[in-house]
């Protein structure tokens, strides 16, 4: 404790003797160059923002580093806001800048970090408004004092002192955050107009400077360019959407920020939409639609369809997929959470369950939604391992694709056909029943096929035949009645497809199949196979063994097996509670007798 306290009384001492002069900088690009006072606004941001919690969207964690920081530069600097019994409030202005005592750029962090430390806090509020909508009010508070902050350091950044490079650098920070108070208040142009100014600035920093430097303005760039679609959009600009989905999809399999704001975004304009939407049609049946969940879904479904198609690699089209499945999920839940207030209301006034209700309907559409989107998944990747399986494999030591996981992915395939027969509501529809059963063949058809090709690779050729056969059997029966139903086929396989390569495969099975009959080494004679019984147990038989003269001949079994021998008999008599015995009160001494005589015999002991 004594060491410790000389310790902190040489600190105070040596914080004191450095008051008002130029303390040494760390090294954090935050340095003062020769042509006056400079800052790397964005790469301090974006270094300080991945460093410490953004980078799995961590709000909370990355305004705590913020506070952190400002509380060790104010002690660095000797800027504190008075003591701990009174506040000082103190401001960096553009006068102590022209002073040489505070020629340090660390000045000018500080207000960097107070609007960091704001515009963190507010989109901490942002996630957290999703729950609690009354958070907005605090939320648009908090963005407006990061705006307020980051018009400070524009104006600081105007002193002559500081270089060319921070005065645009603060004005494309400022004019982003001014754009992000516009944007949550809703007010598109300005907040259009600021996002452009920004992007501007960052866009000729980048062409003012090396490929290495400009990587950073150029991801910033990309980074508010879906802001500037969106007000676009809302503006009246009809190929803003279009627009927002190209970006998603040149977005690839890559997750992170961008990705996240791009969804919420093209979400936002769905909302929008989807106010207009009351109700949809499937099957013949129009079904109204009051939950906006479900409402949001479904106008988005045709576009997230034409993504997948527009998918440029399989990795985009599986990320696609994979968000398609998550938000139908959400959206059944939701539905499905309504059924059980409608189930209670109806037990609450007894009515009788007949036709299946609007929203039970709705139910089996998305429901068949999801099912269909799982085929349709299992289906491409099954494509995929296809072409893999037919390309040379050059790696032996790689495990490569066997027919095995494309039987797999149809199992499932097959399995959801088969939950799609059962929906609530469609059991009536002989269509619908007839199209589906229709599927199953085909897919059945594939499963078949690959199952053949699994007994081929271990060279069972009788059962790998049989196999195609079955093949064939189901594609001429998918052929026969796709006949009565017209458009059966189209988001299917070619059936006819499958028909050629089986007759190639069977003939090149039987071909196989021959030529390994004759490669086959004869079969031992019944004079030469090995038996292990022994020579006792063998005497009617003769075997040609030649182990019968070596050092360990298998005469008998030894030690011998276990034989069963009867037990030991146990005797239980049983007839001994039921023997009636003679009576024997003539032979036994009966007391009393003797009188007075025998008592006095006894006592005397002359009777013993």
């Amino acid at each position: 404790m004594r060491f410790g306290r000389v310790l902190l009384a040489e600190k105070m001492a040596l914080d004191k003797q450095n008051e008002g002069k130029i303390l040494p900088m760390d090294e954090n690009k935050e340095n003062t160059t020769e042509d006056g006072i400079g800052l790397e606004i964005l790469q301090i941001i974006k270094d300080s923002q991945q460093q410490h919690g953004l980078r799995h969207g961590d709000y909370q964690r990355y305004r705590g580093y913020c506070s952190r920081r400002l509380r060790r530069l104010r002690k660095t600097l000797g800027f504190k806001c008075g003591n701990r019994h009174k506040f000082t409030g103190k401001k960096v202005t553009v006068e102590m800048l022209s002073d040489n005592r505070y020629s340090d750029n660390r000045y000018l962090l500080l207000v960097l970090m107070e609007a960091e430390r704001a515009w963190s806090y507010s989109m901490q509020l942002k996630q957290e408004a999703n729950t609690e909508p009354r958070k907005r009010f605090h939320l648009l508070s908090r963005l407006r004092k990061a705006a307020k902050h980051g018009e400070r350091l524009e104006k600081l950044c105007e002193s002559p002192r500081v270089d060319a490079k921070t005065k645009l650098e603060a004005q494309a920070y400022t004019s982003y955050l001014s754009g992000m108070v516009r944007f949550e208040l809703q007010e598109w142009k300005d907040a259009m107009e600021a996002f452009n100014k920004c992007k501007t600035i960052y866009e000729k920093l980048a062409s003012a400077f090396t490929e290495e430097l400009a990587v950073l303005y150029h991801q910033r760039v990309e980074e508010i360019s879906p802001n500037i679609r969106y007000c676009a959009y809302n503006i009246g600009d009809q190929n803003a959407m279009n627009e927002l989905m190209q970006m998603r999809l040149s977005a690839g399999g890559g997750g992170g920020m961008m990705a996240e704001k791009l969804e919420a975004l093209i979400t936002q304009t769905r909302a929008k939409q989807a106010a207009t939407m009351s109700e949809v049609e499937w099957r013949g049946r129009t079904v109204p639609v009051k939950i906006d969940k479900a409402r949001i879904f479904l106008l988005g479904l045709g576009d997230n369809e034409a993504a997948i198609a527009q998918a440029a690699n399989e990795e985009t089209k599986e990320r696609l997929y994979e968000t398609l499945l998550a938000e139908c999920r959400d959206t059944i839940q939701a539905v499905r959470e309504e059924l059980k207030t409608e189930a209670k209301q109806r037990e609450r006034s007894d009515e009788a369950s007949g036709k299946v209700s609007n929203l039970q309907f709705l139910h089996s559409y998305l429901t068949y939604i999801k099912l269909w989107t799982v085929v349709k998944r299992n289906e491409s990747m099954a494509h995929m391992l296809q072409a893999k399986l037919k390309e040379p494999q050059t790696d032996e030591n790689k495990r490569g694709p066997r027919p095995q996981d494309l039987i797999r992915l149809y199992d499932i395939i097959l399995q959801s056909l088969a939950e799609l027969s059962t929906l609530q509501g469609l059991e009536e529809d002989h269509t619908f029943q007839k199209e589906v059963a229709l599927k199953m063949l085909v897919y059945k058809a594939y499963r078949c096929f690959f199952i053949a090709q699994s007994y081929v690779l271990v060279k069972k050729w009788s059962e790998a035949l049989v196999l195609y056969e079955r093949v064939l059997k189901y594609a001429k029966e998918v052929q026969s009645k796709a006949k009565s139903l017209n458009n059966s086929l189209k988001d299917l396989p070619d059936v006819q497809e499958l028909i050629t390569e089986v007759n190639a495969e069977k003939y090149s099975l039987q071909a196989a199949a021959i030529l390994d009959t004759e490669d086959a080494p004869e079969a031992p004679s019944q004079q030469k196979v090995k038996d292990n019984t022994p020579l006792c147990e063998r005497l009617e038989t003769f075997h040609l063994d030649p182990t019968l003269v070596g050092k360990q001949p298998n005469l008998v079994q030894f030690p011998p097996d276990f034989q069963p021998i009867p037990c030991k008999p146990l005797f239980f008599d049983l007839a001994l509670n039921h023997v009636a015995f003679p009576p024997l009160d003539d032979k036994v001494e009966q007391k009393g007798k003797g009188g007075l005589t025998g008592y006095i015999k006894g006592i005397f002991g002359f009777g013993s």
